[in-house]
Order: structure tokens, then sequence, then C-alpha cells
């Protein structure tokens, strides 16, 4: 949620500061790099975030963060400058990249198999939810209030996570097994049996700790290697999708269909379908299936890309106002539901546990920094080549993507973290 809430800010933020009685005016450059800085600050962190957590434990990095993110608050509070501005959007990203890799890793630690899917996902419900709470209260609330309101979050995060218990795979892996075993069974509950688990976990931590372990083992075996291309393959379909676009077109797609909504309330109206459908999409991963809820987003996202496309390619689109506003919907609606939570629910169940950390820190440094020169580039295309072609790039894209998962992308739904790296490996699970 408190990733939510830094990547939302901009949207009611801006207008406000680039407009004529702006107490701190920003140019429409300035806003860019504002808008950003935040994908630089998350590449920064997201590098070392897979060692720090090795190092010094999932609970105490996730903790941390709400250092860097309270800091950045206040920065945006006080700021009488927009250098302070930009200071502050680093740090905020410095701490998005670091959760971005740790928190999907201590979810899938904790998680028993049958619902590790489930509360992967929880990772994008979340942050959509902190992105729909920041529409809100920024429709309500001026600049000042925003940063004050929005600072609680990163307080309740440290309020609440740190009376969480460390991972137990964690644990065991640092010779903790007396806390290991007092973990499992706070997850578990105190009936459950945890010897049997807790040989799983041993087992796990003997494997890893055989060999020191480099960037070079994510590419020394045919698992890691496929481990690693769709880990990738994921978040770089999942930025080139084109959901920043339409996003960022929506208030534009509202209007040519005609509506009258104000475009702070259509925004809240996209945040609420994104939160929604990112939940559906938690009760569903366990029971449809991973391949299967990639395979339609993608599908059903070229289709809705190809057909904006061919609305903005249109000279005269009288009585087709409807069209931009169905196809935005769907698409959104199905991002929420494969491409938007998936990717970061795999990325923790994809990888060896000995590689985990190196592997998910590539994975988001990726992800970022394809938000960076997504977020960079849009507006160059759009000048460059229109909206017909620009939606249709995306679209070819998203139509990669289904081949993409077809061909390469495992089913992982109910099997343990072993059953899949075996199954990576070309052998049966």
């Amino acid at each position: 949620m408190a990733v939510g809430t830094v990547l939302a800010w901009t949207s009611p933020v801006l207008p406000e500061l680039q407009a004529a009685n702006s107490t701190l005016p920003v140019t429409l450059e300035e806003g860019s790099w504002i808008g950003s800085l935040l994908a630089v600050g998350a590449i920064a962190g997201s590098l070392p975030a897979g060692y720090l957590a090795d190092r010094f434990g999932r609970k105490i990095v996730i903790c941390a963060t709400s250092a860097p993110f309270l800091i950045s608050w206040a920065l945006v509070v006080g700021a009488s400058s927009v250098a302070m501005l930009y200071v502050a959007r680093l740090l905020a990203g410095l701490a998005t990249g670091v959760v971005s890799v740790v928190a999907p890793v201590y979810t899938s630690e904790v998680a028993e198999t049958s619902v590790r899917g489930a509360l992967g996902t929880l990772f994008q419900v979340m942050l959509t939810v902190g992105i729909l709470f920041t529409y809100v209260v920024g429709a309500i609330a001026d600049y000042t209030w925003l940063g004050i309101i929005s600072a609680t979050v990163p307080v309740a995060l440290l309020l609440t996570f740190s009376r969480m218990p460390e991972s137990p795979a964690h644990l065991v892996k640092v010779g903790k097994m007396d806390a290991a075993k007092k973990a499992l069974r706070y997850f578990r509950g105190p009936q459950y049996e945890v010897d049997r688990e807790l040989a799983d976990l041993q087992k796990a931590a003997r494997d890893a700790s055989r060999e020191e372990t480099s960037l070079q083992d994510l590419v020394s075996t045919p698992g890691a290697r496929r481990a690693l291309v769709v880990g990738l393959g994921l978040m770089v379909f999942q930025q080139l999708s084109g959901i920043n676009a339409v996003i960022f077109y929506s208030v534009d797609i509202f209007e040519a269909a005609g509506s009258t909504l104000d475009p702070k309330v259509a925004a809240i109206i996209v945040g609420v379908v994104q939160v929604v459908m990112s939940y559906a999409a938690s009760a569903a991963v366990d029971r449809a299936g991973r391949r299967i809820l990639l395979l339609v987003s993608a599908s059903v996202m070229a289709l809705c890309l190809a057909l904006l496309g061919f609305y903005f390619c249109l000279e005269d689109a009288a009585g087709l106002g409807w069209l931009p506003l169905v196809c935005v919907t769907l698409f959104i609606i199905v991002f929420s539901l494969g491409f938007g939570p998936l990717p970061w629910m795999m990325m923790a169940e994809l990888f060896a546990p000995r590689v985990k950390g190196n592997a998910s820190s590539v994975a988001v440094c990726t992800n970022w920094t394809l938000v960076f020169l997504v977020t960079f580039s849009f507006g160059k295309l759009v000048a460059g080549l229109g909206e017909h072609t620009t939606f249709w790039i995306f679209a070819a894209i998203c139509a990669c993507a289904t081949v993409f998962v077809w061909r390469l992308v495992p089913e992982t739904k109910g099997k343990s973290l072993d059953e899949i790296q075996r199954l990576l490996s070309g052998e049966r699970a």
C-alpha cells in the first residue's frame, strides 16, 4: 500500500503544482522528472535488496523501508523547491525497489502451497489499494494534507509488521531453529505438526549453503536459465503491455466516450476497477491456475489495444464513443486479473532458494527500468507516431506475450517450491 501511494501521488498533485497559481511552480519538464525519478530510485533500491534480505532478514529490511518512505513524505510536505521533491521521489523509489523484491519473497516463504498463489497476488491487491487511497484523498484534500495523510501508511507498516515473525526459511538458514519452529506455529496454528516442514526447510538450507552464490548461478543450470527467462519475460511484458499508456489516456478516453465525469472521479473509477479485479485474481489464481489467467490477460489486452488504435485512427468516430470506454475498462480488468499481480507472485515461486535474492533483484530492477523508459518515452511515441500507432505497438507486444506464456511459462498451481524447480529442470514434478 505504501508503494501504491507513492506511485499514484503525481496524478492528483502535478496538475496542482503546474497550475498558474501554484505556490511551488513546476514546469512540464520538471514534472516529468518528478514522475520518473521514482523509477530511478526503485532501480537503485532493488539491486542490493536481495543481499540485504539474506544478510539481515526479510522482516528487518521490510520494516526499515518505513524510514525512507516517511522521510520522503516529510520532504514533500515541507518542500520549498523542486530539488526537494526530486530527493523525496528518489527516497520513495529506493524504498519501493526494496519492498518490490523482499515482500513477495517473504510472502512465498510463509505461505502454504495451497494458498501461495492467493497470498502472492495480495502484493498487487494492496498496491492498487494504495493507488485508490491516493486518488480518493487527493480528490478531497490539498497538497499538504495529502502528504500528511499518506505518511500514515508507512507508520502503519512499521507498527503492524514489526509484530510479525521472521520468515521460517530465513531463520532455518541462519541456524535459529527454535525461532523457526515458533514462527511456523504462528503461521500454521498451534496444533500444526511443524517437524516435517521444518525438515524440508533444513534440507533446502543445506542444499543452498553448499556453495557461494553469485549472479553467474542464475544461468548455471537449465532450470535456473528457464526460471530467469520466464521471470524476466513476465516482468518485461507487464510493463510493455501498455498499462501506463492506458492509465495515462484514461481521462481522454472517458471524454471521447462523451462522459462529463470530473477527471478525479474518472481516476477513482479506474482505481476501484483495479482493486476489485486484483482481489478477484487472488481468489482465482489457486483455482484456475497461473497460465490460463496469463493467457486470457495477454490475448484480451492485445484485442483491446488494437481496437483503441483503430478508434484513434478514425477521422470520424461519431457513434463509436462507447468503444474506447469499453476497451479501457476491459483492458484494466484483464490486466488486473493476470499480468498485474501474477509476475510479482511467480517471481517468488520460480527461483531456487539459493539464488532467489539475486534473481528477485535482477527481475525487479528490470521491471523498474522499463517503468522509467516507458514513462519517459510514451509522450515522444505519441508525438512522433500518433496515438493509433502507439497503441498498435503495445497490442503487438501483448500478442507476443500470449505466445511467450503459451510456449514457456509452466503451470505452478498446487506445486511445492521443490516440485517447481524439478519442473523447470525438465524433470517430472
